[in-house]
């Protein structure tokens, strides 16, 4: 007689693409553990309350979709706020609106019409109409926007986010640059954008209500008893990892984070400052309470690094170039050989995934099987 499983999925990581998943399999009858090697729910999007003020402590979530469908399944779990992300960037000692629109031409060049806007993007993109094959990312934003926007705004950022010199870095990475010819400071075109009433962790345990959850647990260090355990494993941790680094390593950016409570009830009027300039050492300031809207008279905010990626540090950023493209087809391809392991997440699937596009993986996949 078979030897009946103690449970049907065993699920490696409580992060947003796990929790999903791990929602709709126990509403369909089915038994799940996840465990996470954190000490907490949530992967990147956990939020630690600081007095009253919920800090993203893996850096500023904004969810944001135009998928009706993922927008009405979080919004049967949690309420959402009104915030609309309209984050600044500092460049020296100015300050400029983004995405790039009305309000930043003005601030770049006194511009006050669409035309005289138009005008001026295409003066300064002329010094470099001989480029038609751009070899590099400066040569690419240059031939996009000119050098006020790409010195000021792009080139400063862009090299501190991936440790490299804009001349080393491939082109495709800006493949365009969208410009809004109006007065308008909303970073995203989607339909729907908020942030979850009382931070993160809220959504989070909604998912997870239901499923049998060990913290503090290595997968790796106990991959045998936890395999034993389920009839099947989905795994959204770093597929690499998962096949002990068989044909190499895949390439990842970290981050740092180094958060400062202050005794001041507003420290800099906006929930994400950018700095730009290359000199700066961090790319972001982010002030936690105006996520909420807080009325706390204290504040914290978290100055965000840059960081190379080494064992013991989280792998945040792929790096989506030829190489580690080749190889992370070489790991999909064992992965769809390997029986009873699902893969799915940003880390096993290698990709930048906003969470809109982590729910609606995480469901699609459910609704696959």
């Amino acid at each position: 007689m078979e030897n009946k499983k103690a449970y049907d999925y065993l699920i490696v990581g409580a992060g947003l693409f796990g929790a999903t998943f791990a929602h709709e399999a126990t509403r369909a009858g089915k038994r799940c553990l996840v465990v996470d090697k954190r000490p907490h729910r949530g992967g990147n999007v956990y939020c630690e309350d600081a007095d009253g003020i919920h800090v993203h402590k893996y850096g500023a979530h904004i969810f944001h979709t135009d998928n009706t469908e993922v927008w009405q399944y979080v919004n049967r779990l949690v309420t959402f706020n009104r915030y609309t992300n309209s984050p600044v960037a500092r460049y020296r000692d100015r300050l400029y609106n983004l995405p790039f629109n009305m309000n930043t031409f003005y601030q770049l060049w006194g511009v006050t019409t669409p035309a005289e806007a138009r005008a001026k993007i295409e003066e300064q993109r002329a010094k470099y109409a001989h480029i038609t094959r751009p070899a590099n990312l400066e040569e690419q934003a240059l031939t996009l926007c000119g050098p006020d926007i790409y010195e000021r705004l792009i080139k400063g950022y862009t090299e501190k986010q991936w440790g490299r010199p804009a001349t080393e870095l491939p082109a495709f990475i800006i493949r365009r640059l969208p410009f809004r010819f109006t007065f308008d400071n909303n970073y995203f075109n989607d339909a729907y954008q908020g942030i979850p009433i009382g931070g993160y962790n809220v959504l989070v345990d909604a998912l997870l209500e239901g499923s049998d959850v060990r913290l503090g647990t290595d997968y790796f260090k106990e991959k045998a008893t936890l395999d034993e355990a389920a009839a099947t494993v989905l795994f959204t941790g770093c597929i690499d990892e998962f096949f002990d680094y068989r044909f190499g390593h895949l390439d990842y950016r970290s981050l740092r984070f180094e958060e400062r409570r202050l005794e001041t009830d507003n420290f800099q009027g906006n929930a994400v400052v950018n700095y730009t300039e290359r000199a700066v050492p961090y790319t972001r300031v982010i002030e936690h309470k105006h996520f909420e809207f807080g009325k706390q008279p204290h504040t914290v905010v978290t100055y965000e690094y840059p960081d190379d990626f080494a064992p013991g540090k989280e792998p945040y950023y792929p790096v989506n170039d030829e190489r580690n493209n080749a190889l992370y087809t070489r790991y999909k391809a064992l992965a769809d050989e390997t029986a009873h392991v699902l893969f799915g997440g940003r880390l096993a699937q290698y990709t930048y995934a906003d969470m809109d596009d982590t729910i609606a993986a995480a469901l699609s996949l459910w609704k696959s099987l």
